[in-house]
């Protein structure tokens, strides 16, 4: 044995390696060197964290090559001559180490016979060793990270991934997302994301983890709220992966609504049980199907000798990277197994290679093993194994993992020639949904009369039998309807859910949807656009907008002459000077027309004066013919000539429309109870500033003032936002009482639904006015990506067709009312009359017999005094025979 540097030659049998592989280091390799036969050179990086069990090398090469006595490399063997302990430094240098310290020591083991060179590389030494082999026609296999290289002597086993990413990342629709890569495996995955990025309009956050310290760390994954940015893609090993995740589960950035995405092929090689019970969603990508026939033959070989060789030692399931080691071995075996079969010399008679000449010497035969390594064609551990010209593997399959609260599925595979093809079938689904019933889910919702409402009971109640409502009502018909287990809780705040504008987070059931403590939010959560953007709605299970609440005004008084009501003092004036004007013109063309005038008759016996004819339409007969006909009475008169007659037809026909319109009206004026609303519209609102009107602060009302664009909305968000003092409340009860102490002074914009109810609810004194401004529903949460989603907007449509909907409405809002029926709560309702309502009528009646009378007692003086001048006598004496 000879001791070069701090690298081992080792010069014996074969049988010897066998004998000495259960007692040397598993992930350490040398060189071993048999006189005139074939080397390899295995070169790891010490300070690699792949998860490299190099007992794979040594078991697949043994296996393949177990016929041969020194035809083919076997394995370096280390031995340990001092008496201590030893370490790993002890007996080599890690790769990355001799090519930056010491170049030449590297190119010295190459001219001294490397037939091929398996190992790690990192991106440092990357160029250098491929360099080295390209410039000596050595080939190197590599289960390290895909580079980018045209250099046809290295051969890379790992599948290239980023083509899948982008399938992947598509498939799921994302617009919006973090990529958190690791510098140290290349920008090769990262460049395919950006440049796909640009095409499609993504918005990438690329973050460095190499450069990113514990503090970093934290405001990284707090900012993810900030910038919507639920989705984040982690392209990193092993180790580092690992670290990442740690960090995400002690920051709680692992529950329901989060998906992470990541670019490893060892989907199954990473622990991911707190992100399950979480409720995060993981997507990854597995290259070993263990499930396969092969993987799981070799597998359970594996197992066996490890548990002869290692009986107290638990088994673990070797990670991906000693699959790809597996595989590679058994490409290398399968090469030279071609090349002795074919008879090919790859002696190393003569020329060997020299790098330290100027130019570099290949190697003569280096060519013919590179040939023969890409002709390798096989099914391993990683599938199928085949190389392209440049070295890549091609004709791969990688499988799509999707790990959810419900545990791990294959959601579909990938390929070069497919593409992504989804393999989640209805039934997946169905049985997803089946699973639901395992597990108790969390139901947020708001004490919110009549929604959730606290049982008001002398018996002590636990759980959800604390509360009842419309809502709770609601919670449990869904379930019934999904078959799920759940538990209501209230959410803390009090809120429904806004984003904060400083710090960008959300409160409410929202915020409880959003950073996954709560699974479903049950409640009458309005349907947003910013709502739907951080979680998802069902249909909406009620309809409904926003209006007006205020204080119910004090039913008008009727006057005294409200049987006027029914038409306008415009309209009354003109009837009167119609009358007159219908009077007048009767007069006159009775005056001038012949046929208007006629004789008196007389007493039988007397003679008829000459030119004596009368007319009977004076100016007071055509006031009272007119009067009569208007009041529909009649009159003792009529008019004679065709003129006459057409003024009194027309006069007719006028009063025939305005006695029915007045009648039709009539009934309604005085058998209804009008209130007089001091604003009737949102128009209303924003021209006064007598009355002052508000919102719920942090809710979807609130926020469509906000963003409105209409004008007379964003009049009246500049009036909210600067009123002093603040016109908004914290809660819709207080809204309440704030419209009900004002005394008509405030207005409390809110959704119908609620108005309706509390219009409904005593002591009867608030109001619902104009229509609905706007029109939206209230509909039931999930976080983004939740299961529930589905089955929950289902039942939301089978209780809507069923017509349970309406009958939960109805229960609590008119059922379950205090102020009377459904109708009770209109502004004009209808009552027996009352004296009050006719009294003008009975005023006008007394007043016109007191006219009557005073008018008869001027004519009797008049009368007695006219008499008492013409007779001569005393006006006195002359009313006693007249009384």
């Amino acid at each position: 044995m000879k001791y070069i540097g701090r690298v081992f030659k080792c010069s014996f049998p074969p049988s010897a390696c066998d004998k000495c592989h259960a007692r040397f280091f598993d992930n350490i390799l040398c060189s071993c060197e048999y006189a005139e036969h074939n080397k390899i050179l295995p070169l790891l990086n010490l300070d690699s964290t792949e998860g490299i069990s190099l007992r794979v090398f040594w078991s697949q090469w043994r296996a393949k090559n177990q016929h041969l006595q020194t035809s083919l490399p076997i394995c370096s063997v280390l031995t340990n001559t001092a008496k201590r302990k030893a370490s790993v430094s002890d007996f080599f240098y890690s790769v990355s180490d001799l090519l930056l310290s010491s170049p030449l020591s590297v190119c010295s083991q190459f001219s001294k016979g490397v037939y091929a060179i398996f190992g790690f590389y990192e991106r440092r030494t990357v160029n250098m060793l491929t360099s080295f082999c390209g410039a000596l026609h050595v080939c190197f296999v590599t289960p390290s990270f895909p580079v980018d290289t045209s250099n046809q002597f290295v051969l890379q086993l790992r599948p290239e991934l980023q083509d899948a990413l982008i399938s992947v990342i598509e498939y799921y629709k994302c617009q919006k997302f973090m990529y958190i890569y690791d510098a140290d495996r290349g920008l090769s995955v990262l460049q395919k994301v950006l440049d796909t990025a640009a095409e499609k309009n993504w918005q990438v956050t690329a973050v460095n983890i190499m450069t990113t310290t514990e503090e970093d760390y934290r405001s990284l994954f707090q900012n993810l709220e900030k910038k919507k940015e639920r989705v984040v893609v982690v392209d990193c090993e092993s180790e580092r992966l690992n670290a990442i995740l740690g960090k995400i589960i002690k920051l709680g950035k692992n529950g329901i609504g989060y998906h992470y995405i990541l670019a490893t092929l060892g989907f199954m090689d990473i622990d991911l049980g707190k992100f399950k019970e979480s409720g995060a969603n993981v997507t990854g990508f597995q290259l070993v199907n263990y499930t396969d026939t092969i993987p799981a033959r070799i597998m359970q070989q594996w197992k066996s000798n490890d548990a002869r060789e290692q009986p107290r030692v638990d088994w673990k399931r070797p990670k991906y990277t000693s699959a790809l080691t597996y595989d590679g071995v058994r490409v290398m075996a399968e090469a030279f197994q071609s090349l002795r079969k074919q008879r090919i010399d790859i002696s190393r008679r003569g020329n060997a290679g020299d790098c330290l000449a100027n130019p570099a010497v290949p190697w003569g035969q280096g060519i013919d093993i590179q040939r023969a390594l890409q002709q390798v064609r096989f099914e391993g551990l990683t599938g199928n194994v085949q190389f392209n010209e440049k070295g890549h593997r091609t004709n791969y399959t990688l499988h799509v993992i999707e790990m959810k609260h419900d545990g791990i599925r294959k959601i579909g595979y990938w390929n070069e020639d497919e593409k992504f093809v989804p393999t989640v079938t209805d039934q997946q689904g169905a049985n997803e949904t089946t699973t639901l019933q395992n597990r108790t889910y969390i139901v947020t919702t708001i004490l919110e009369a009549p929604y959730v409402m606290q049982k008001k009971t002398n018996e002590p109640l636990e759980g959800n039998l604390r509360y009842e409502g419309y809502c709770v009502e609601l919670a449990a018909e869904i379930a019934k309807h999904v078959g799920y287990n759940y538990s209501l809780q209230i959410v803390a705040d009090g809120k429904y859910g806004a984003r904060d504008p400083e710090s960008k987070l959300w409160n409410g059931m929202v915020g409880e949807l959003v950073y996954g403590r709560a699974d479903v939010a049950v409640a009458p959560l309005t349907i947003t656009l910013v709502r739907e953007e951080v979680i998802d709605f069902s249909k909406p299970f009620m309809s409904l907008g926003i209006s007006i609440m205020i204080k119910k005004p004090q039913k008008s008084k009727p006057g005294v002459f409200s049987f006027l009501d029914p038409l306008a003092y415009e309209i009354w004036m003109c009837i009167v000077f119609a009358y007159i004007g219908v009077s007048v013109v009767l007069f006159l063309v009775s005056r001038f027309s012949p046929y208007e005038w006629h004789n008196e008759e007389l007493e039988e016996g007397r003679d008829q004066p000459a030119n004596d004819q009368t007319n009977e339409f004076g100016i007071f007969n055509s006031l009272w013919f007119s009067l009569g006909a208007f009041m529909q009475q009649g009159c003792d008169i009529s008019p004679r000539s065709l003129s006459g007659r057409i003024v009194g037809g027309v006069w007719w026909f006028f009063t025939l429309i305005i006695i029915s319109s007045y009648t039709a009206n009539l009934a309604a004026f005085l058998t209804v109870e009008r209130m007089v609303s001091p604003i009737e519209s949102a128009e209303d609102l924003a021209k006064q500033t007598e009355i002052a009107y508000g919102t719920l602060d942090a809710g979807s009302t609130k926020e469509f003032f906000r963003r409105s664009k209409i004008a007379v909305f964003e009049k009246m968000w500049t009036y909210m936002k600067s009123a002093e003092p603040s016109v908004f409340v914290p809660t819709t009860e207080e809204g309440m009482k704030r419209v009900r102490r004002s005394k008509g002074k405030y207005a409390y914009l809110l959704e119908s639904t609620m108005n309706e109810y509390i219009e409904q609810r005593k002591p009867c004194d608030t109001m619902k006015v104009g229509g609905n401004l706007d029109s939206k529903g209230y509909g039931i949460a999930t976080p983004k990506g939740s299961p529930l989603r589905g089955p929950v907007n289902l039942a939301v449509l089978k209780l809507s067709e069923q017509g349970v909907l309406d009958k939960l409405k109805s229960k609590w809002w008119y059922d379950k009312g205090e102020c009377g029926s459904k109708d009770s709560g209109s502004k004009d309702k209808t009552s027996a009359l009352s004296l009050s309502n006719v009294a003008g009528v009975f005023y006008i009646l007394i007043g016109g017999l007191g006219l009557a009378m005073l008018v008869a007692l001027i004519e009797f003086c008049y009368k007695s005094r006219s008499e008492s001048k013409r007779m001569k006598v005393a006006t006195h004496s002359q009313l006693k025979p007249q009384l």
